[in-house]
């Protein structure tokens, strides 16, 4: 008897596990869902999304484009922005806040109109920007000067300049601390928001270069785009604890706390996608094929889909280190879980 159940008992729990595994292999199957025109010509670098106003900003060339969650087409433009770098989204308040590089400000927008309130001085070449929700607070990471800019979203005044000691790249925040990586130094540099200074800097070996970030604020853990690898970071104790191959000139990095996937887009044309097993293992479970370039990206923890810049080539130059683009080619893909009903729209 006991030889039989012992039997029945194994038979169950591999009945369990297979079951669970072809679950999760159904979950991260995504798949390309529609492709949303956006036409113009341009360089293109973060995306952010407003899933309570159901939003996405899209930096393009020197303006932002709006684009609807639900139904996937462009609703508007936040101009005037020249080398924009990144949209910060502020809801509350209904402010929009973008890095613009060349002239070395932020533009604060209004949500409703889109249109300029007001410049704010910052660093040199700001590039990835952030909003503190606690002490709604913005921060510009400005690579040219290293160090970031602490603007007060209420009232845009800025409040501190902090030396960062690098380079640095994107950031995320777990409360009391803003996590930003030096993209130079090979670390994570952590800032005290109540102090407005750095409190530690963090070493991310085996990950070089790191760009892109993302959080899990439930297990305490940090993603990073470093070079061809996605690093796990403990941000309780600061250490590397897991590792995965990433594709090549990764740019951005996202997190889904419902499914506990995280994402690393790739100048190559592929996202990896990989599963949080436990807080110290990653693993991947598809490598998505996107579009050659398509290295920005964010999601919608709402829907999971994941959206990315992308362009057409001309033919022929396919091959070259810097392709030609087909003028007016500019688009946003997205992916997300396959359905049954699912297919690719346009």
């Amino acid at each position: 008897m006991k030889t039989k159940l012992f039997i029945i008992a194994i038979a169950s729990i591999t009945f369990l596990t297979l079951s669970l595994s072809a679950t999760h292999a159904g979950d991260t199957n995504y798949q390309l869902l529609k492709t949303i025109s956006v036409g113009g010509d341009g360089g293109w670098d973060y995306l952010s999304v407003d899933s309570a106003g159901r939003r996405l900003y899209v930096s393009h060339g020197t303006k932002a484009v709006v684009i609807d969650l639900d139904k996937e087409t462009v609703v508007g433009e936040i101009t005037n922005t020249p080398g924009i770098h990144g949209i910060a989204i502020a809801p509350k308040l209904n402010r929009a806040f973008t890095t613009n590089g060349r002239e070395n400000k932020v533009s604060v927008v209004d949500l409703k109109t889109l249109e300029t309130t007001s410049r704010v001085a910052t660093g040199e070449n700001p590039d990835a920007i952030f909003f503190e929700p606690l002490r709604e607070e913005i921060y510009t990471f400005n690579g040219r000067s290293k160090d970031s800019t602490v603007i007060d979203a209420k009232t845009g005044k800025v409040v501190a300049t902090i030396p960062l000691g690098g380079k640095p790249e994107f950031a995320q925040a777990d409360g009391a601390r803003i996590f930003v990586n030096i993209e130079d130094q090979n670390e994570v540099a952590v800032i005290d928001t109540e102090k407005h200074e750095v409190v530690a800097h963090w070493p991310i070996a085996p990950g070089e270069g790191a760009s892109g970030m993302a959080i899990d604020v439930k297990n305490h853990r940090l993603f990073l785009g470093a070079d061809k690898l996605m690093i796990m970071l403990d941000y309780t104790s600061g250490k590397v604890v897991g590792s995965v191959p990433i594709g090549e000139g990764v740019d951005a990095n996202s997190f889904d706390p419902a499914t506990q996937l995280a994402f690393a887009s790739c100048r190559d044309g592929t996202v990896t996608i990989a599963h949080e097993d436990a807080p110290d293992k990653l693993t991947v479970v598809q490598t998505l094929k996107t579009a050659r370039g398509s290295r920005t990206m964010t999601i919608d923890p709402t829907t999971h889909k994941i959206y990315l810049a992308a362009v057409d080539y001309e033919k022929g130059s396919e091959g070259e280190r810097r392709p030609k683009t087909v003028a007016g080619s500019f688009k946003v893909l997205v992916f997300g879980p396959a359905t049954a009903e699912a297919a690719p729209k346009k």
